[in-house]
C-alpha cells in the first residue's frame, strides 16, 4: 500500500558524477522520491561498472543508511547489450518489463520512470511508452546541476571518495526533479476529436468524449460545451444557470421570444451549415410564422391575439373576434371568400402583409421567396421520403439555401429584435472560447 517503484536505465554518470562530484539522475531521484523498489536496467558497459566495483548499490545503499529507511533493489541485467542506440528494441523491451511491474501496482502505488539516464534511444522509448498511455506512470526529469550537458567520465572511478565528496549529500541540497507532464497519445487523439466535433456545431458527441477523459482535464472546457449543447436544445433555464456559474456571457440576443426566434434562426443557419438540408426544410415552418406575425406588430402594430383564440393545439382563429373587422375582410379576399377559421398559418399571415405592407416591395418579396419554398419544397419534405440536397432545393425554389438562410435573417431587420452585428457568427465565436479553454 502506498509503495513507491523506480524504473530506471542506468546511464554514465550514475551513480555520482565525476565533472562535478553531485548526483547523477539515479541517485537524485531515489534521494528525493524515496521509492520502496528500484529496479536497474543495465546495458553491458553498465554492467560491467557493476561488476568492477558495485558503485550503483553501493550508493544506493549508502543513500538509504543515511535516509533511515530500506529499498529493494531488481537488476536487469543485458550483457549482450551493445547496440544502445535501437530506439525499436528499447520500445519493446521497456514495454514488457513495465507491463510486468504495473502488475504490482494498486491504485495507492506509484510507478516512476528515469528518463534523465540512460541512452537517447532509452529515454525515447519511456517517453513514447507514456504517450501511448498504456500505463500509469510518471516521468522524473533530473537537471545537471550546471544545467548543461553532462560529461561522461569513467577512468579512475573512486566510488566510496565520490560518496564522501558527493554535494548532494549536504541537507540543503536543491532538488533538481520534475515530473514531466507528459499527456497521451490517446487523450491528445481525444482532445483533437472534441476540436472536430466542436468545429461541426456537434457540442454533444464533444461531450461524450470529453466525459472520457479524466475531469481534471476537462474541468477549463466541460461546462461552457455543456452550454453549447443545451443552446442548441433551447434549454434557457440550462444555458443561463451556466452562464451564471461562469460568470460570462455569448448570447446576443436577450429578450423574452426575440431570443427564442432568434436562436431558433441560428439553429437553423447550422443546419445549412453542416448540410443538414432535410431538418433545415423542415424547420423553418414555425420560424416563419413568428417572425411574420412580428412584422405585422413591428411595422404595422397589429396584435394578432386580438383576432385569436386559444385552440387544443395552440392559438386559433377566432371569427367572433374577426367579425366585423378590416383584417376579416383581407382575409376574405386574399382566399376568394373562403377564409376558414383555424389554426395561424404563414399563409394567413402572408396576405395580411402584402395588403397591410403591400409599399414595402423588399420585404413583400422575401416574404413570397419564403412561402414559396415553404408551400413547394418544406410540404414536399413533410410528407415524402425523399432525398434533399441544395442542389435539389434550387431546382424547387430557384434558391439555395444559404439564399433562403439570408432571406430570414432579413425579415429578422423588420421586427423589433435589436440583434448586434456579429451577432449571427456567434456559435462560431463560442467555439473559439472553447478552442482557446482546450489544452
Amino acid at each position: 500500500m502506498g509503495k513507491v517503484i523506480l524504473f530506471s536505465p542506468v546511464g554514465g554518470t550514475d551513480p555520482i558524477s565525476m565533472s562535478n562530484y553531485r548526483d547523477g539522475s539515479l541517485l537524485h531521484i531515489c534521494r528525493f522520491f524515496r521509492p520502496d523498489k528500484v529496479v536497474l536496467y543495465m546495458s553491458k558497459e553498465i554492467l560491467d561498472n557493476h561488476k568492477k566495483d558495485n558503485r550503483y548499490l553501493y550508493c544506493l545503499e549508502k543513500l538509504a543508511e543515511l535516509q533511515h529507511r530500506k529499498m529493494t533493489y531488481e537488476m536487469i541485467e543485458r550483457p549482450d547489450l551493445v547496440e544502445v542506440q535501437d530506439f525499436d528494441y528499447f520500445y519493446e523491451e521497456f514495454r514488457r518489463i513495465i507491463h510486468r511491474l504495473s502488475k504490482e501496482l494498486d491504485d495507492t502505488d506509484r510507478l516512476l520512470l528515469n528518463i534523465s539516464s540512460g541512452t537517447p534511444s532509452m529515454k525515447s522509448g519511456l517517453l513514447v511508452l507514456q504517450t501511448m498511455g498504456e500505463y500509469r506512470a510518471e516521468l522524473v526529469q533530473v537537471s545537471t546541476p550546471e544545467r548543461k550537458m553532462n560529461e561522461h567520465l569513467h577512468k579512475g572511478y573512486e566510488v566510496q571518495l565520490l560518496w564522501e565528496l558527493n554535494e548532494d549529500n549536504e541537507p540543503d541540497a536543491r532538488n533538481r526533479c520534475r515530473i514531466i507532464q507528459c499527456p497521451s497519445l490517446t487523450a491528445l487523439k481525444k482532445i483533437e476529436i472534441i476540436r472536430r466535433h466542436i468545429s461541426v456545431y456537434n457540442y454533444q458527441a464533444g461531450i461524450d468524449v470529453a466525459r472520457t477523459l479524466p475531469a481534471s482535464e476537462t474541468e477549463s472546457y466541460l461546462q461552457l460545451l455543456q452550454m453549447a449543447y443545451y443552446r442548441q436544445l433551447l434549454d434557457f433555464k440550462s444555458v443561463d444557470r451556466i452562464l451564471w456559474d461562469l460568470d460570462f456571457d455569448c448570447l446576443p440576443v436577450r429578450s423574452g421570444n426575440g431570443r427564442k426566434c432568434f436562436e431558433y434562426a441560428l439553429n437553423l443557419d447550422i443546419k445549412v451549415k453542416r448540410g443538414e438540408y432535410v431538418d433545415f426544410i423542415r424547420g423553418i415552418t414555425p420560424l416563419i410564422v413568428d417572425l411574420f406575425e412580428m412584422v405585422l406588430r413591428n411595422q404595422k402594430h397589429i396584435d394578432l391575439s386580438e383576432y385569436c383564440e386559444d385552440g387544443a393545439f395552440g392559438r386559433m382563429w377566432s371569427i367572433k373576434r374577426l367579425r366585423g373587422t378590416e383584417m376579416l375582410d383581407c382575409l376574405n379576399r386574399g382566399f376568394q371568400g373562403n377564409f376558414r377559421c383555424g389554426n395561424i398559418y404563414s399563409i394567413h399571415l402572408k396576405v395580411l402583409i402584402d395588403y397591410y405592407l403591400k409599399k414595402e416591395v423588399r420585404l413583400v418579396k422575401i416574404t413570397d421567396d419564403l412561402r414559396t419554398v415553404e408551400k413547394t419544397i418544406r410540404n414536399l419534405t413533410a410528407h415524402e421520403i425523399i432525398s434533399v440536397t441544395d442542389e435539389i432545393i434550387f431546382q424547387k425554389t430557384g434558391l439555395h439555401s444559404r439564399q433562403i438562410m439570408d432571406r430570414i435573417k432579413e425579415v429578422f431587420t423588420y421586427t423589433k429584435i435589436q440583434i448586434p452585428a456579429g451577432a449571427w457568427d456567434s456559435y462560431d465565436e463560442l467555439n473559439k472560447k472553447l478552442y482557446e479553454r482546450i489544452r
